[in-house]
């Protein structure tokens, strides 16, 4: 039984594969492609200058674009975008727990959270659903969410 040059090719790519999924370092699944590739072209007849050659351009343009290829299919540019913390609370929907007066504070119920709050728009009855308005230090201040449109504010320093 002869052993074909491509089958060669073929077993190193799979080698290269396994020892990837063992490894788990995404250096060596390019290389296995390499040799697959140059298994190809092993197969097609061309001599073992085109098939080195072959591998080390597939392998190394891969390795080379692995974080352009990653980068475009794994990264989501709105994941720049995503607020979190006190960031996220801003234009959130908050419910009244101690009514807040016109000019004192009180205490709404955010993501489960307990917050004192002070009122923007003048008294506000508990249960009512009001909206963050901004956020001073440890204080939201809020207006009733049948107010209208909310203009969320930058943060005030």
């Amino acid at each position: 039984m002869d052993i074909q040059l491509w089958q060669l090719w073929v077993v190193a790519g799979l080698v290269l594969g396994a020892a990837e999924i063992k490894i788990s370092g995404f250096v060596l699944a390019w290389f296995g492609v390499g040799a697959l590739i140059a298994g190809v072209v092993a197969a097609l007849g061309f001599g073992i200058t085109a098939q080195t050659l072959t591998f080390a351009a597939v392998s190394l343009s891969l390795f080379a674009m692995s974080r352009t290829i990653f980068h475009s299919l794994l990264m989501r540019t709105a994941a720049a975008n995503v607020k979190v913390g006190t960031d996220a609370m801003l234009g959130a929907e908050a419910t009244v727990i101690e009514a807040l007066p016109a000019n004192g504070n009180g205490t709404v119920r955010i993501n489960g959270e307990l917050w004192h709050a002070r009122s923007v728009d003048g008294a506000i009855a508990a249960g009512s659903t009001v909206l963050v308005d901004s956020i001073d230090g440890l204080k939201l201040k809020v207006r009733r969410a049948e107010a209208g449109p909310l203009v969320v504010r930058e943060k005030e320093k």
